[in-house]
């Protein structure tokens, strides 16, 4: 009876959080349609861009279960071809006055996806209308963003917090001993250190080197765009010691003598100034100025149609077997897209963009194969790669006759690991042993109980190795280069996509239009005279209506202070670390994966996969 009551009490349970989350969506629908700007309403004014989130490649779906229990997005998420595409209309578009940046609550994105927008930006300040931001406090990817406004506005409370990329990251190798877990690891690559948190307390020094040149090339290249975007930013004076060069200023006084930004104002002096440039909104308030939202602006300008068909194939997240909603890039789920836009008698051409660290290896050449049938069959085959296109994220383009980066774009990390756990040491300390009869040395191998043996270990790793060396011969043949100075690159090292330009890793520097052009140019068409069909998973019903709803984790109240941000994007390395720790204990043994590249802003970076909340021990 007690079982049946417990099972009762789930079902009701159960039934109560579906009526509550269905209560919701009814409330905000009608939330939705009795506040602010009706979906769809053109007003105007300032296109306004209200960045509370992440810039993405591809956005993930909302997680119902997540959501209900309180986790999910903390923001969100506003994909970077949307965004280019809205500037490049609202410079055109006679209605609109201006661009309003409100950058309070923005959480970054990739390098690359950012320098898109800000080149966007950049035609619109060109089509003579100004651009706006204002922010309580900037960090880099704020700042980056940001640089390319003609007016940057800061709270007088506010602060510019430029720190760079790099540094720390877990190891826990001294975790696993004091648990007693073996951990076997079988790698081929000196410089492939995805191992490393398991197996050192510490980085080592050919991973610290390689990390050193990656970092600084991103450096530099943040330096260059921010320079090039706003000459007259002293960002040597704000990374050297901001703190003792600010003594006797608030630090919002320090940003603006040192030209970091134009204006020192709240939100309200801000609203009136833009109001001054677009009209008020008598509707709104005081401060308040005539605008179109982003969601409004795209829903009323949507992409041309008509023209020769090229598909584009988004390759976005971790590569995994099986199926996967979009922001995850499923084997089975991009390479069934592949096939329905080679079906397509219409299309003539993919574009291929990767924004990946890599993942499972079957995974990652299930999709190589589909992009190499549209190769059998005529198909030109461009890639584009946008913040990261590492290991199984490098794999998938070796599909390609061409390919495109941009100078921060992280690729390379042509290399192969594998990593199994063991927990002989750990039962033998609470007084539990195991025993058995095998018929050869491979019986029940490997054993999660009892350990790997030396057979064991050789099969692994000659497997390991077999992957690498299949990996150098796709990069060979692709890439046109010898397998021994593939192999001299290789070594599971990551490039920035200036190096990886100069070693032939990539074709030439260029955006996602750069690479539609090219596309467009081998099947004997303009650039101009092309649509643009994207082939991608769409979300699950409910997740759908949680997007279009707005229904987010992030919770109300949330502080936007530069202090905030900064702690809370060192939260997420964190929480990306033990996420990737989870991702290599419950992937696949054996993976083409980059751990060490810079994590890229995406929907749930900084989400706990659930199997890993049951393992984590509390004390």
């Amino acid at each position: 009876m007690d079982i049946i009551k417990r099972i009762w009490r789930g079902a009701v349970t159960l039934k109560d959080a579906l009526a509550l989350l269905f209560l919701l969506l009814f409330f905000g629908a009608l939330f939705f349609s009795f506040s602010g700007s009706p979906m769809g309403e053109m007003r105007g004014g300032a296109l306004y861009l209200d960045l509370d989130g992440v810039i993405v490649e591809q956005e993930q779906s909302a997680d119902p279960q997540s959501l209900l229990l309180g986790g999910g997005p903390a923001g969100g998420q506003y994909r970077a071809s949307e965004v280019v595409r809205a500037l490049k209309v609202a410079a055109e578009d006679s209605d609109i006055k201006a661009v309003v940046l409100n950058l309070d609550g923005f959480m970054g994105g990739g390098q690359v996806s950012i320098a898109d927008v800000g080149e966007a930006l950049d035609k619109v300040r060109a089509a003579k209308k100004p651009v706006l931001a204002y922010a309580l406090g900037y960090t880099d990817d704020g700042y980056l963003l940001a640089s390319h406004a003609s007016e940057i506005w800061l709270d007088p409370m506010g602060a510019v917090l430029v720190a760079g990329p790099g540094g720390s990251q877990p190891y826990f190798k001294g975790l696993a001993d004091k648990y007693g877990v073996n951990v076997h690891t079988y790698r081929v690559g000196t410089f492939k250190s995805a191992i490393e948190p398991f197996t050192r307390a510490d980085q080592s020094p050919e991973a610290k080197q390689a990390s050193e040149a990656l970092y600084g090339s991103l450096w530099n290249e943040w330096q260059a765009l921010v320079k090039k975007a706003r000459p007259a930013a002293d960002i040597a004076a704000a990374t050297k010691d901001p703190g003792a060069l600010a003594q006797g200023k608030s630090l919002a006084a320090f940003a603006q003598s040192l030209k970091l930004v134009d204006q020192l104002g709240d939100e309200t002096a801000f609203g009136a100034r833009v109001a001054k440039l677009v009209g008020r909104d008598e509707d709104r308030g005081r401060g308040d100025f005539n605008r179109t939202d982003l969601v409004n602006y795209l829903m009323n300008n949507p992409p041309e149609t008509g023209g020769t068909k090229i598909a584009q194939i988004n390759i976005v997240g971790d590569i995994v077997d099986g199926e996967a909603e979009p922001g995850v890039a499923g084997g089975d789920t991009i390479s069934r897209l592949i096939g329905q836009a080679i079906e397509d008698d219409d299309v003539k051409a993919l574009v291929v963009r990767v924004d990946s660290p890599g993942g499972s290896a079957m995974a990652s050449e299930k999709i190589r194969l589909a992009l190499a049938e549209a190769q059998t069959k005529k198909l030109p085959v461009i890639v584009s790669m946008a913040n990261l296109a590492a290991s199984g994220g490098y794999w998938v383009s070796m599909a390609s006759d061409r390919i495109f980066a941009e100078p921060s774009t992280i690729t390379g990390s042509i290399g192969v690991f594998g990593i199994f756990p063991t927990f002989e040491k750990a039962i033998a300390n609470y007084g539990v042993s195991t025993d058995g009869v095998k018929t050869t040395p491979l019986s029940g191998q490997p054993d999660l109980l009892s350990g790997t043996n030396p057979e064991t270990d050789r099969l692994i790793q000659a497997g390991v190795e077999d992957i690498y060396r299949r990996f150098l011969s796709l990069v060979s043949a692709n890439r046109k280069i010898p397998v021994e100075k593939v192999n001299e690159i290789a070594q599971g090292r990551v490039w920035d996509g200036g190096t990886a330009r100069q070693l032939g890793l990539v074709d030439q520097f260029g955006s996602l239009d750069d690479a539609f052009a090219d596309a467009a140019k081998r099947i004997g068409v303009e650039a101009d005279d092309v649509e643009r069909v994207t082939y991608e998973e769409q979300p699950g019903f409910l997740g759908s209506l949680l997007s279009v709803f707005g229904v987010r984790a992030q919770q109300p109240g949330i502080a936007h202070d530069v202090y905030t941000l900064q702690r809370r994007k060192a939260q997420r390395v964190a929480f990306r670390a033990l996420a990737d720790a989870d991702r290599i204990l419950t992937g696949p043994a054996v993976q083409v994966r980059c751990i060490t590249c810079p994590p890229v802003a995406a929907a749930n970076a900084a989400n706990l996969p659930k199997s890993m909340l049951s393992r984590i021990p509390f004390q």
